[in-house]
């Protein structure tokens, strides 16, 4: 049985849970279970503390996990690695004081900095030669300079209004863009190819859709230039000769331009189509 740790509350366990049963496995009904076993699909889930998945995969307790690349890194958990980016959770890690005091990452050198994740903060500045007096907090760092604990933050950013509101500006180059990612253990377990192509399925299918169109044999060239597909697109004759079908994966964002396109070129009866599972 594959033993995958799955996080058991945050911004990350429910879209996590989605994919998992997206990929056909069974998970859990009530959000107080903790196991859940899936014999069919010969996997067993652990649910866990996004924090402390990297403890319990790179350890060799679990075999696999999903977390966030930030918490990864932030474990410094020498056992645990990233096996593939899940497309979801996004969040970018920058540095923040008040206004003027600091424009480089040099300025920090010497100062207080709070964070919630000293291990990555630690790691980038110890990279650049940067020594800081780190101080760990449980969420809501930005209040840390205002309080007179720390001269500067590193925290999670997306519109920077929480920070700006708290009267500080963001400084220096990005620590890290983090998402949700796959993680393995030290070894490779039986079961986790097939993990993996299941939610490689889940991400094409949500990034993608079938497009269906009829259209002139002789246009053909056209319309291949406006929607390549991933490979190739499908093409079957029809009962006139000289119109042709033609089925294509397309990327579902921008789908609708694409459609235009299409019609554009003398494309008709274009109908577009979710994918609920896929293999590639």
């Amino acid at each position: 049985m594959l033993r995958i740790a799955v996080p058991n509350k945050g911004s990350l366990a429910e879209t996590a849970s989605e994919m998992l049963a997206e990929a056909g496995y069974t998970g859990r009904r009530d959000p107080k279970d903790l196991y859940v076993a899936d014999p069919v699909n010969e996997v067993e889930f652990f649910y866990l503390r996004p924090r402390d998945i990297a403890t319990y995969v790179g350890s060799g307790a679990l075999d696999v996990g999903i977390t966030g690349r930030d918490l990864l890194l932030d474990a410094r958990m020498p056992g645990a690695r990233e096996i593939e980016a899940l497309g979801f959770g996004d969040s970018t890690f920058r540095f923040a004081g008040r206004p003027g005091r600091f424009t480089q990452l040099e300025d920090l050198q010497g100062v207080r900095v709070a964070t919630a994740y000293p291990g990555l903060v630690d790691r980038f500045l110890d990279e650049r030669g940067i020594a800081v007096d780190l101080v760990p907090l449980d969420g809501a760092v930005e209040s840390a300079v205002q309080l007179g604990v720390a001269d500067a933050v590193a925290d999670v950013v997306s519109t920077g209004t929480t920070l700006r509101q708290a009267g500080l500006e963001i400084f220096g180059p990005a620590l890290l863009e983090s998402e949700a990612v796959l993680i393995a253990g030290p070894q490779d377990a039986p079961g986790t190819d097939t993990l993996l192509r299941r939610l490689r399925g889940v991400l094409v299918a949500r990034r993608y859709v079938l497009i269906d169109y009829d259209l002139p044999a002789r246009l053909v060239e056209e319309a291949v230039a406006v929607a390549p597909g991933i490979e190739s697109p499908t093409i079957s004759p029809l009962r006139d000769p000289e119109w042709v079908a033609v089925r294509v994966m397309s990327p579902r964002r921008g789908v609708n331009q694409v459609m235009d396109a299409l019609h554009a070129i003398g494309a008709r009866a274009i109908l577009v189509t979710e994918i609920h599972a896929a293999r590639l």
